[in-house]
Parts: structure tokens; C-alpha cells; sequence
């Protein structure tokens, strides 16, 4: 078979019409592009072999509806098949980042191996080689864009909203027992595929850090999926060695995707292990854990209680390094820290939202935040940085559009953000930024999922 990821493309992995048609003719297919006419291989079309069919009539109508966006200006308002088949592979070696490794001939795997330290270099650098122009503060250019899960809203709240780290695809999960994977474009998002978690309401879904996996948990016991996407297994796990808990509810995904820290009760955090699914190491807080987050490297992981008590732990010793009281906090609610290394934010029931320095709050017994965010009026249920860390997008589920963007490090909020004519965002249960910025999501209590684009930021 030419397509080896079933979770991409579950649909067209059968049948024998894919023998004579090239494998990316299915990806486009896949990416909503299946109405414009395919070509199969071998059959070019030349003058000399074909006259009639390479006449202006027999070229293709780009005016179309599902192919004016295939186009780069006005004068193409025709295009010959063969254009339109490159034109179509670019789209799609854009969307995914490059021609991925099951789509490429032997010849090109092995050119690709001898320069493997150069892409190691370029991609360790990416950050830096791309657009050095910085976010600017006040207003940020945006557009909304169609829902990202309009292909199929869910019939309940969502609670789960994820862009895969590495593919334009994002996720959906909540109440309706359901995982759902879309193709972001903007435009038409067309799902690519659901699945369907018996007597499950998803409290929490997420990536691995490679992407290949889904982790779910729920809200009543100790039952949580992990969803294989390259073997397209659902695998439950009942119970795990070392974890005396009644249920699994909370929990994070490590930096280097080796371990989960699972939240537990009475200040309890339990770090699993992904390859043997067992307790290897916990550590404890004084009252209930709200919010967990790791630094970038993972070497520390930050959480934060009810009484507002911020702890530092050491991963590697499960030692506590320091801990602090959140400044002016009472609850402590959520809490994030930027892909950068340099900030950690604390949002509290109040609505507020302390920003602080990592470095400080590792070392200082007292730390003063670098700016309190008093923009919201209820609870600060959800933080998030942008990976560039030039956005952090704070929400409150306890009231409709109480949603805020703030520009780092003027520490400002965007004037422009929300507003339109009538309500888009209602009560935001989870906020994510896509890998390069380019796109912005949420999940709200009305089952869907808005999608803004970014225009600052050029990639996906």
C-alpha cells in the first residue's frame, strides 16, 4: 500500500484504483482538493502524443469555486492538467512541511540520509533564520476563519482543543464521548477522522510530543486511552502500577515525551512512565494541585494549590527547589510558562494573572511578578504562551467571551481582541496556539472550536 498512516487517511487505504495514481493525488484528495480533475501516471500530455487534449478547451476552468484558491494571480484563469498536478503537490508539500517520508521514492530517502546534518542544523535554528520582525503591541492583524471542527461541531461541550505539533491537523475532544482530527486550511477544515470512546466524556485529550499518540482521561475513575494513530488502536488503560488513585483526571505530557505527571489527590503528583505505565517517582504539595507545568527543557515542573503556594521541582531528584506564594493570589487556578524559558504566569480565581521571571522563581523566597493582567473579571481558568512567546492568551469558563490576548513583553493587551458584532467565543474551555503561531484556537462550551489566523506570523 502506498499510504502507510491510517489515521491521515483512513478512507483511502483500499482498493485498486490507487495502483496507477500518484500519492499525493490522495493527500490532496484528503485536504478537500478531490473535485479537480486527476491525471494518472504516465499519461502526459504532450503535443505530439495528445494534440486534442492539450487545447484551450480541454483546459481546466480555474474559476471554479473549489479551484480559485489553487491560483497565484488573475491571469491563470486556465491551467493545463499537468500545472494544475504541480500546483496541487506544492500545496500539499506546504501544508505537511515538506514531502513526508512515506510519500518518497528509495533514491530520495537515501539522498536525504547524507544530508541529515543539515537539516538537524537548520531545524535546531529555525527560530532564528525566520522572520526577524517582532510582534507588534496595540492591535494585532487577525481573521476569523471558519470553526476549526465545522466539519463535524460536537453535540456537547468541548473541553480539548490541540494543534499536532508537527502535521496542519488539529484536535477536538469533550463531552460527546468523541476525539475528532481536522485539516487546518482555514477555509474548509475537512475532518479527518473520529473516534468514538464508549461511556467516556473527555475531560482532557492531548498529543505526544512526536504526535503519533492521543492521551484522553475522563472525569469519574482511574480509566484513561491512549489512541495509537499510526497503528489505529485504541488502547485502555485499566490500572497503573504504583498510582493509588480513584480517578485520573488531570495530567501533562513531558517535554521529552517519556513520562506523564499525573495530578492526583491531596497535593499529589505521580510521574508515569510511557513505555512501562507505571509510578516511578511522586511528589507533594501542601492542600490540592491546580495547575502543573514544565519548563522547557524539562528540568522543572511548577504547580501551583488552592491556597495560592507556587512549588519548583527538580525532575530528575523529585527535590522541591523552591516555593513561594503567588502575589496577592488567595486560590491559585492555572499556570503556564513560555516556550522561551524566561516567563511563568499564575492565573488565580480572582481573574488575575501574575506574570513572573523563571529565573526569579527558582531563587528568590519572595519573587515580585513583572506585571499583574487584571483584564479579566472571573476566575483565570486557562493560560497559554504562543511558541514564539510573544503571545500569552488567558480565558475565564465561568463567563461568555472572556478571552484576552497579551503582548510580550509590554505585557499590553490587544485592544482589537475579542471583538465582533455578535458573541464567537462564549465560555473558552481551553486555548491552543498552532507550531509557528499562524493560527489560534479555542474550545467553548457550545461544541465548537473558533479558529483565528494570525497574519503576522507566515507558517502554520
Amino acid at each position: 500500500m502506498l499510504i502507510k498512516r491510517p489515521w491521515c487517511f483512513p478512507y483511502l487505504t483500499s482498493g485498486n484504483a490507487q495502483a496507477h495514481i500518484p500519492t499525493w493525488a490522495f493527500c490532496s484528495a484528503a485536504c478537500g482538493l478531490l473535485a479537480i480533475p486527476l491525471l494518472q501516471e504516465g499519461n502526459s500530455c504532450s503535443d505530439s502524443a495528445r494534440p486534442k487534449r492539450c487545447s484551450d478547451s480541454a483546459r481546466v476552468d480555474m474559476t471554479h469555486r473549489f479551484r480559485r484558491d489553487l491560483t497565484k494571480s488573475d491571469a491563470e484563469a486556465k491551467m493545463t492538467k499537468q500545472k494544475l498536478q504541480r500546483r496541487m503537490k506544492e500545496q500539499f508539500q506546504k501544508a505537511m512541511g515538506g514531502t513526508p517520508s512515506w510519500a518518497e521514492k528509495k533514491t530520495q530517502k537515501k539522498n536525504k540520509k547524507k544530508d541529515e546534518d543539515g537539516d538537524d542544523l537548520m531545524t535546531k535554528t529555525g527560530n532564528f533564520v525566520g522572520s526577524s520582525d517582532s510582534l507588534p503591541k496595540g492591535i494585532i492583524r487577525m481573521k476569523k476563519c471558519l470553526h476549526a471542527n465545522n466539519d463535524r461541531p460536537s453535540e456537547d461541550r468541548l473541553t480539548t482543543v490541540q494543534f499536532h505539533p508537527s502535521a496542519q491537523v488539529v484536535m477536538a475532544a469533550g463531552l460527546d464521548q468523541s476525539i475528532s482530527l481536522f485539516q487546518v486550511d482555514g477555509k474548509t477544515n475537512p475532518k479527518i477522522q473520529s473516534i468514538l470512546l464508549e461511556k467516556f466524556p473527555v475531560h482532557k485529550a492531548q498529543f505526544s510530543v512526536g504526535g503519533e499518540q492521543v492521551v484522553a482521561t475522563s472525569f469519574r475513575n482511574k480509566l484513561f486511552y491512549i489512541y495509537d494513530m499510526m497503528e489505529g488502536k485504541v488502547i485502555p488503560i485499566n490500572t497503573v502500577r504504583g498510582l493509588n488513585e480513584q480517578r485520573v483526571k488531570e495530567f501533562e505530557v513531558s517535554p521529552d515525551g517519556q513520562s506523564l505527571l499525573l495530578t492526583g489527590s491531596s497535593g499529589y503528583l505521580h510521574v508515569m512512565t510511557m513505555k512501562t505505565k507505571e509510578v516511578v517517582k511522586s511528589m507533594k504539595i501542601n492542600g490540592n494541585i491546580t495547575g502543573v507545568a514544565c519548563s522547557h527543557d524539562g528540568s522543572r515542573v511548577f504547580t501551583n494549590s488552592e491556597e495560592g503556594e507556587v512549588y519548583v521541582w527538580d525532575v530528575r531528584s523529585s527535590k522541591c527547589l523552591n516555593r513561594f506564594m503567588d502575589d496577592g493570589c488567595v486560590s491559585g487556578t492555572s499556570i503556564a510558562t513560555s516556550h522561551n524559558g524566561q516567563y511563568l504566569a499564575c492565573g488565580s480565581a480572582a481573574g488575575v494573572v501574575n506574570v513572573y521571571s523563571q529565573e526569579e522563581c527558582t531563587r528568590q523566597t519572595n519573587p515580585k511578578p513583572l506585571k499583574a493582567i487584571m483584564n479579566l473579571v472571573t476566575s483565570a481558568t486557562s493560560l497559554r504562551f504562543n511558541p514564539t512567546s510573544e503571545i500569552l492568551a488567558i480565558a475565564s469558563r465561568s463567563s461568555d467571551e472572556a478571552a484576552r490576548m497579551v503582548h510580550i513583553p509590554s505585557f499590553t493587551v490587544f485592544s482589537n481582541f475579542p471583538m465582533f458584532q455578535r458573541k464567537t467565543i462564549y465560555r473558552a474551555q481551553c486555548l491552543d496556539f498552532s507550531p509557528n503561531s499562524g493560527f489560534f484556537s479555542l474550545a467553548n462550551n457550545k461544541g465548537h472550536a473558533p479558529l483565528f489566523r494570525l497574519l503576522h506570523y507566515k507558517d502554520f
